[in-house]
């Protein structure tokens, strides 16, 4: 079988596992950062969640400089940063101190949606408005910000001027393919929990992309869930740690990440099951020689340029294992 040869990045939403506080789930976080880093990844990207008990990842940007300061030369950046919850001027001053700080080191990725519930959205306080229809608007501001001194307006971020962060697209539905494909920039989708808008979205950023400054052809990444164990039993029994946390959404609940057990059909309701495995149909599951197959198959459909995994994996010895299996995969080890 061809090796494949692609790009592997992480993202992590900052979980807090049973038994666990929200320190222990910021130095996890860490931990993972520092074990990617040296298995050679790409890039490693932190979410924004707000009045979510189960998630640290409120404080993106303190999360990034924190991820930062503890590693050496993996890229690191927001997996995103949602636009109507924040001024693009104040991303821009975060985002460029972080990059005066640790030069050619900072992504920053944008997504559309507040990243919580619209109540949660409101006591944000951006604005009263519809800030989501905006999103074309600050995105722009934000290359604006960034970019070079003369095409500066007459509002500037210091440090920010000149600092040229690479911006990434993100998206769960077609909408902001139309954006990533007009505006020439990188896109991500979120495949790990909305795969389904996932075939067309990629086909709209790939024919209506316009070359720009910032790329000459589409940059298409996929995220997508990933659990490699020595075994396929062993994944089987892994994944339902994942499956208890897409039951945790579906249900609308607040339980810390929960180790993995043997029946699910003990714990949710069919249309339960059928909603969670929805959420996640795009997963790499199983031992190396599965994943293998598995993101073969995906790549001779979608050809993707870079995958991002997500790993809901309780024991932390056997995420940073599964992320190393990946690894190994896309290394033809």
């Amino acid at each position: 079988m061809a090796t494949i040869h692609i790009p592997v990045s992480v993202l992590n939403l900052a979980p807090i596992r049973e038994g666990q506080g929200a320190k222990e789930a910021v130095d996890a976080m860490v931990d993972l950062a520092q074990a990617t880093e040296k298995m050679g990844y790409s890039r490693y990207w932190i979410a924004e969640h707000h009045n979510t008990s189960t998630l640290v990842s409120s404080a993106t940007s303190i999360l990034i400089k924190h991820t930062l300061e503890h590693t050496e030369h993996i890229r690191v950046g927001s997996g995103g940063i949602m636009l109507p919850n924040h001024s693009p001027l104040v991303v821009a001053e975060q985002f460029g101190t972080m990059a005066t700080i640790y030069p050619n080191r900072l992504e920053l990725g944008l997504g559309r949606a507040p990243g919580t519930d619209m109540r949660t959205a409101s006591a944000l306080r951006r604005s009263q408005h519809d800030s989501v229809y905006t999103f074309p608007d600050d995105v722009q501001a934000l290359l604006t910000y960034f970019g070079p001194e003369e095409q500066q307006g007459p509002v500037k971020a210091y440090p920010g001027v000149g600092t040229n962060i690479p911006i990434y697209i993100l998206g769960s539905s077609t909408d902001s393919a139309y954006l990533a494909a007009k505006l020439g920039l990188p896109y991500v989708f979120a495949s790990h929990f909305a795969p389904r808008y996932m075939n067309e979205a990629i086909s709209i950023y790939r024919d209506r992309f316009e070359p720009s400054q910032y790329l000459d052809a589409p940059y298409m990444i996929v995220c997508l869930n990933v659990i490699a164990c020595e075994s396929d039993d062993e994944a089987q029994k892994e994944v339902t740690t994942m499956q208890q946390f897409f039951l945790n959404v579906v249900r609308g609940t607040q339980t810390p990440l929960q180790p993995p057990v043997e029946d699910m059909d003990q714990i949710w309701s069919l249309p339960e099951k059928e909603a969670a495995k929805a959420m996640s149909s795009v997963t790499l599951l199983g031992s190396k020689d599965s994943i293998r197959e598995q993101l073969t198959s995906f790549q001779e459909v979608y050809h993707v340029d870079e995958i991002m995994a997500v790993s809901y994996i309780f024991d932390e010895e056997k995420q940073k294992r599964s992320y190393e299996i990946l690894k190994e995969v896309v290394d033809g080890k």
